[in-house]
């Protein structure tokens, strides 16, 4: 008789308990099997954009990939020349000097920075801040490593940013991160330089270091800034910086992270026992991409600002409202009175327009009456969801 397979009794660590699979993971699953049934979704859902990076990139990587010596492991630090480049993109958009040996490590994309991030300055037990709506992520890496996710409210009266009233009130003795996403995603508020002055004074007095994810200040933004700035915010702040969204890369997996050289070496440290260097082709690749100019991100903007008023008339068609100054790749908009349910619309939406669009609450509770629509979709194809979204009853 065939021995009976006891792998049933194998329990998953504790830690998955605390989180679920993620929300895209499962939705983009449902909308690969309603394709694969004919049913022709249009996507407006992540935030994955769909136009090439420069051709100078594209032949960079190709003309690297050639070289018989660049297939081998690359520094953990990143080679040289991408360094340097991110250091003068910095200093060129940012006005912002960063010592390129010391100050910068590139990042197999910003999602893995924030799991070394957490890792380097995060103690089981311990507490981060994490904005009310925000991205997911920040939540669920710090559930899955203990620490105790606190969240900071951010509404709309309020421009999105955060109360910093509500904050000195709380008690904040066992905070380590405080977590903060401007230009924001998903509500599109641009960051000004008051906020991240703020935000410094808040993280000095506090003995809590904050990580600013910036990875869409160059989407439908006249002016990109960073919170390192701000003088003195480098003794206090990380800055996660991406090419995904700059510079048309979601694929390549390479960002970029920035602070004083101590928490750069302290995130060394992790990062160095979990991964290796990216390609080398890529690497190059990147750095010539960071070497665009001006024209090249205005080219760009011109197709998302095309994009962003048919975005604006689909939310017209559902009754949403929306502020016309938002900038990055999704438009975020509020549901109206009479819409019980932020789901019952959007599943609506997917199932008799055929047209997927994000609901709000996956970002927090705060996010319970909004829609999110992403830019990243060609014309053609927005135009059509809109007419889609019209014949609905």
């Amino acid at each position: 008789m065939q021995k009976e397979n006891q792998t049933y009794k194998i329990s998953p660590a504790d830690r998955l308990s605390s989180v679920s699979e993620y929300y895209f993971s499962k939705k983009l699953k449902e909308v690969a099997q309603m394709n694969a049934e004919g049913k022709d979704i249009i996507s407006l859902g992540i935030g994955s954009p769909d136009m090439p990076p420069s051709e100078k990139t594209i032949e960079t990587l190709c003309n690297n990939a050639h070289d018989p010596n660049g297939h081998g492991y690359q520094p953990y630090v990143g080679i040289p020349e991408l360094r340097k480049a991110f250091a003068n993109w910095y200093q060129r958009w940012y006005g912002v000097e960063l010592n390129s040996n010391t100050e910068i490590q590139p990042l197999i994309g910003s999602k893995e920075g924030i799991l070394h991030v957490t890792l380097a300055f995060v103690n089981p037990g311990e507490q981060v801040l994490v904005p009310n709506p925000g991205y997911p992520t920040y939540t669920s890496l710090s559930k899955i490593l203990g620490a105790e996710v606190i969240n900071y409210d951010l509404k709309e009266e309020d421009g999105w940013m955060p109360d910093f009233e509500a904050l000195e009130k709380m008690n904040l003795s066992r905070v380590k991160l405080m977590w903060t996403n401007y230009p924001n995603m998903p509500t599109g508020a641009n960051a000004t330089p008051e906020l991240y002055k703020c935000l410094v004074d808040f993280a000095r007095r506090k003995n809590i270091v904050i990580v600013n994810d910036n990875p869409y200040s160059f989407i439908l933004n006249e002016k990109p800034i960073s919170i390192l700035s701000v003088p003195g915010a480098k003794e206090c702040c990380i800055e996660f910086n991406s090419m995904s969204k700059s510079h048309n890369m979601p694929g390549w997996r390479i960002g970029m992270i920035a602070s004083n050289s101590n928490f750069i070496q302290w995130i060394l440290k992790v990062k160095s026992n979990i991964d290796s260097g990216m390609f080398r082709a890529m690497q190059l690749a990147a750095a010539t991409a960071l070497e665009a100019e001006k024209s090249w991100y205005e080219g760009n903007n011109l197709n998302y600002r095309n994009r962003r008023h048919l975005a604006g008339e689909i939310m017209n068609t559902l009754g949403c409202t929306y502020d016309e100054k938002q900038v990055g790749m999704f438009l975020w908009g509020k549901i109206p009175a009479s819409c019980r349910d932020v789901e019952e619309l959007t599943e609506r939406v997917l199932h008799e327009a055929r047209v997927f669009i994000t609901p709000g609450f996956i970002f927090g509770s705060n996010g319970a009456r909004y829609i999110r629509i992403s830019l990243c979709c060609k014309d053609d194809k927005l135009a059509e969801a809109l007419e889609r979204i019209k014949k609905l009853s």
